[in-house]
């Protein structure tokens, strides 16, 4: 079994609930995503994601492909 991470992005732009909807669909459909979680109060994404499939690159690149900035959480 592949080692499952928590990765943490603070994204802007976002307005309203639909918004969080949207970054949580798109990478759901990423191989190697297990969960995403936006939530817009917070300006943040929440992924449990296989970092050999899916990684903090890659996530990145599709919150912004999204319409959004994304930046990564320190850890």
């Amino acid at each position: 079994m592949n080692d499952v991470i928590t990765y943490s992005f603070t994204v802007t732009g976002m307005h309203c609930g639909s918004c969080g909807l949207l970054i949580d669909e798109a990478l759901e459909e990423v191989h190697g995503v297990h969960r995403a979680q936006t939530s817009v109060r917070a300006g943040r994404t929440i992924i449990d994601a296989d970092p050999a499939v899916a990684d903090a690159d890659t996530l990145l690149a599709v919150i912004n492909a999204t319409g959004y900035t994304a930046t990564l959480d320190p850890r």
